[in-house]
């Protein structure tokens, strides 16, 4: 049985584009991309760590990252995520799926091997820590088993179901899956930490959070980031306003989430037509 970490990765970002690209700690000439790899590579679980990219030439960036580190790299459908991880598992024989984002350079190796570990013990299809979403944002592990990755390559029908490569086991047809959640124990638990990256407020805290770190031990874990939050608590001031980028079921939902963005922005008149049009 192969367990392989497959982090999906491209230069093309809406919001921040070419953020895998960015440096931490910030003139270091490491990239954000290159600090995940090593992260995983810290993993007592993982047989095998694969970066799955696009085909755009843009891309090619990457694919000097993974050579650099020598991993293995993929290229797939940019817009079609669940096709990319599908072949990706597929081509390289991978049993047990560790779905990992290249915007988490905080990724902590510990809690990865401590959902593979639930998983396995539970026989599970799937298995993540975002279900109950307690543990800082851009911690996020999910574990898939290949059958259950395969199911949902061949019936998923929603463009959200393939763009975000789980959903159609987590949500949409959970019924037909094995899920386990995994919950944070009391000292992994801060939901209202965000060391995730989507933004340039997102990229000045985590330049912040390495500068203090970064130094002292090159790979501090999450305690270690909770504690420095409880000792600076105004560094959550820094991307306060930052909504997390979430999956929605339904239009009622989006317009939902679309109020509150434009609540923090003060975009009053925009939000009246939004709830005009739904009244």
């Amino acid at each position: 049985m192969k367990i392989g970490a497959i982090v999906q990765a491209r230069t093309t970002s809406t919001r921040l584009p070419k953020k895998v690209l960015k440096e931490l700690p910030y003139g270091s000439g490491i990239t954000i991309l290159e600090q995940v790899i090593r992260r995983l590579k810290k993993s007592k679980l993982l047989d095998e760590i694969i970066v799955a990219t696009t085909t755009n030439p843009e891309d090619n960036s990457i694919v000097k990252i993974a050579e650099k580190e020598g991993i293995k790299y993929f290229r797939g459908s940019e817009k079609n995520v669940l096709e990319r991880y599908y072949q990706c598992a597929k081509e390289n024989k991978v049993d047990i799926i560790v779905r990992i984002t290249s915007d988490c350079p905080c990724i902590d190796w510990d809690i990865i091997d401590m959902i593979i570990e639930k998983h396995l013990q539970n026989n599970a299809d799937y298995t993540s820590n975002t279900i109950e979403k307690r543990f800082p944002h851009g911690l996020d592990v999910e574990v898939i088993a290949f059958k259950a990755l395969e199911k949902a390559y061949y019936e998923a029908s929603e463009n959200f179901e393939k763009e975000h490569v789980s959903p159609y086991i987590h949500t949409t047809n959970r019924e037909k899956f094995k899920v386990v959640s995994v919950e944070a124990p009391d000292y992994l638990t801060a939901p209202d930490i965000r060391i995730t990256l989507d933004t340039e407020e997102d990229y000045a805290l985590l330049c912040a959070v390495f500068d203090y770190l970064y130094s002292q031990d090159s790979y501090f874990q999450a305690v270690d980031i909770i504690n420095l939050f409880k000792e600076k608590p105004w560094l959550k001031l820094i991307n306060k306003k930052v909504l997390q980028k979430k999956i929605f079921d339904s239009l009622e939902e989006e317009l939902k989430e679309a109020k509150k963005l434009l609540e923090l922005q003060e975009l009053k008149r925009a939000k009246e037509i939004i709830e005009k049009w739904e009244s």
